[in-house]
């Protein structure tokens, strides 16, 4: 068949922090993608805000670099994907994988594959695409690069990897520093023999197949993501397979539900380095952008108006978490960050609190996140979103009141499923690097929210690396108290494993809540007072209502607090008026730790200035006969 030998397609998968988006970022410097006078940021794949406040990727996207070899041949389009090293982003990484025909596997030279790692291979190999493997972060003091391969060794093995699979290509990298190399370098080392990445381009030349074709098929492309532009509207980005898409081309559009409608082709763009170039004709092979079809989903598939054929439709796995979304109700809603002054009238100008925006948006979302799923509850103004963990959607309420919605948001459950008449609960597997003084602590933790411990290794540099199979229900609010218990030093992933019959009823939060019991501004004498019966979560001075969670009990049971009380001022003056008491410092929570922070009749209500707990009943002799009810049944 003919073969397509000017282009390569590649994704690059890792687990999270392995060092990808820098090791594309060496890739465009060293292909010359950029003038050497352009100013140049760290990890510039990393677009999106949230992206580099985390450090992390979130959306898979695509870049082109033109290589052009050293033997002066002609230069080659290398279309380069880099996916999220994140579980909870694998819709991001299954789109990623349907638009390339091999994959590179960034593992960290001292801390080896990890869950993720496992998570993004299985994917690859499941695909059947050819894997070059890339040995990263070889200079880092504590690398064992023998150990780490030999470890990927056995994930291939464990993944049932065949032979072909198997028979990978190494090549070692420092990507900060763009440098690879074929030949191993000694521990702790930058590789010796090289200083640029030509190896690891020969590599993806050598082994990347390049794309092959029929002739005399008729045109098939795969739309595998989206973007939208303020000018041309909703741009699909999709991979030619057969024939080819040309500007002003009438196209076959076959959607999801199988009917086929002709559309016409406004704009053809093609990606070099990180910018959209306009483009006449797509062959098979290319990745290309779209636009003027303004519902495409992804998924979708155009073809030849004479022969439409679809493509399969992309498939990915099941949500794992849920979390009800609604809008805001509390007293406070549509106020400023306190409620207060002409500043708070100007910030709530563009809020968005009504049930059809939430809708509107989490509808939006819908269209590029192939993982997500909503679904209507008992009212009117609340969605069941359900996703594949809590980072995805505590990223989705992050973004969303970034743009002024205002929501109110329940605690993170988990989707179960019925099988021969069991209910059946998600499972992950952990994995857990800790210091070997806190090996205990970690196992009781463990031992509280019913995990089991598969695997237990040490490599005799002090730190041990443990591996337990968890119900997912007992990672909500896990992260917190395991960095508390380890010292902060304590490392852990967890990837989706399956689903198993119902563990049982978990306790996993010991401690009550300190709720307010009136409203009024938060006084430093009322501070004073209560924080020997817990941790507080407000400062003086914050707007609190009835219902509201101003702390954390040090007893188990919720206790009803007055955080508004004033110091009564009277008449007499003594020498000891003017002392004051130390306060201590609130501990402030961020998203994520308020949703784990929750129980079952709590929720958060989040706004563009504030993240608060409160209760569901906000009325305190309410909550008090919900209770008793629920006790006596």
């Amino acid at each position: 068949m003919p073969t397509r030998h000017d282009i390569r397609n590649v994704a690059i998968v890792a687990h999270v922090d392995h060092g990808k988006t820098t090791i594309v970022d060496a890739m465009l410097k060293q292909a010359g993608a950029f003038a050497a006078h352009q100013q140049l940021d760290d990890r510039m794949m990393d677009s999106n805000d949230l992206e580099r406040e985390k450090g992390i990727t979130i959306l898979a996207k695509n870049t082109a670099v033109k290589y052009h070899p050293k033997d002066g041949g002609a230069p080659i389009t290398i279309n380069i994907i880099d996916t999220p090293g994140h579980a909870d982003f694998g819709g991001e990484v299954e789109r990623g994988l349907s638009m390339v025909d091999a994959v590179v596997l960034l593992v960290d030279a001292s801390e080896g594959p990890l869950p993720q790692t496992r998570f993004v291979l299985r994917k690859a190999l499941q695909q059947r695409k050819p894997v070059i493997l890339c040995i990263n972060k070889t200079d880092r003091p504590d690398s064992r690069i023998d150990e780490v391969v030999n470890e990927t060794y056995d994930l291939f093995l464990d993944l049932d990897a065949d032979e072909d699979q198997i028979e990978f290509p190494i090549v070692y990298a420092c990507g900060r520093d763009g440098i690879a190399s074929l030949t191993k370098p000694e521990n702790g080392t930058v590789p010796a023999d090289s200083d640029n990445l030509e190896p690891f381009f020969s590599a993806i030349l050598e082994h990347v197949p390049a794309p092959v074709y029929d002739e005399e098929a008729p045109l098939q492309a795969h739309v595998t993501n989206l973007d939208a532009d303020n000018f041309l509207g909703r741009i699909a980005l999709l991979r030619v397979e057969q024939g080819e898409l040309r500007k002003g081309q009438t196209v076959a559009w076959i959607k999801r539900d199988g009917t086929i409608s002709n559309v016409r082709i406004t704009e053809l763009m093609m990606t070099e380095a990180l910018t959209r170039k306009p483009a006449e004709v797509a062959g098979p092979g290319d990745i290309c952008a779209v636009a003027g079809i303004p519902d495409i989903m992804i998924g979708e598939t155009l073809a030849d108006p004479e022969n439409p054929i679809a493509l399969p439709l992309i498939t990915v796995d099941q949500p794992a978490i849920s979390m009800t979304i609604g809008t805001n109700t509390s007293p406070l809603v549509g106020r400023g960050g306190t409620g207060k002054g002409a500043d708070a009238k100007t910030a709530v100008k563009n809020r968005k609190v009504t049930a059809r925006q939430v809708k509107d948006r989490l509808d939006r979302e819908l269209i590029g996140n192939v993982s997500l799923r909503v679904l209507d509850t008992e009212r009117p103004d609340a969605w069941e979103v359900q996703g594949r963990g809590e980072l995805a959607l505590a990223i989705l309420v992050e973004q969303m009141r970034r743009e002024g919605f205002e929501l109110t948001i329940g605690k993170p459950q988990v989707v179960t499923k019925e099988v021969d008449g069991k209910i059946h609960e998600p499972v992950e597997r952990l994995t857990v690097d800790v210091p070997e003084e806190h090996m205990g602590a970690v196992t009781q933790l463990m031992g509280v929210r019913k995990g089991r411990m598969d695997n237990m290794s040490n490599h005799g540099s002090g730190w041990v690396r443990m591996e337990f199979v968890v119900p997912s229900r007992g990672l909500i609010g896990f992260r917190t108290e395991f960095l508390t218990q380890t010292r902060g030093t304590g490392i852990a992933h967890s990837i989706h494993e399956g689903h198993e019959p119902w563990f049982g009823p978990l306790v996993t939060r010991n401690n009550g809540s300190l709720v307010a019991d009136r409203a009024g501004a938060v006084t430093a004498f009322a501070m004073t007072n209560l924080q020997e019966r817990g941790v507080l979560f407000t400062d003086p001075g914050t707007e609190v209502y009835e219902g509201m969670i101003v702390g954390e009990n040090s007893r188990s049971d919720d206790m009803d607090v007055n955080i508004t009380k004033e110091k009564k001022l009277t008449n007499m003056r003594s020498s000891s008026a003017d002392s004051f008491e130390a306060i201590v410092p609130p501990r402030k929570l961020s998203l994520e730790q308020s949703l784990e922070f929750c129980r079952d009749d709590e929720c958060v209500e989040v706004t563009p200035e504030a993240v608060r707990i409160r209760k569901v009943i906000l009325d305190q002799n309410a909550r008090g006969r919900a209770s008793s009810r629920a006790k006596n049944g």
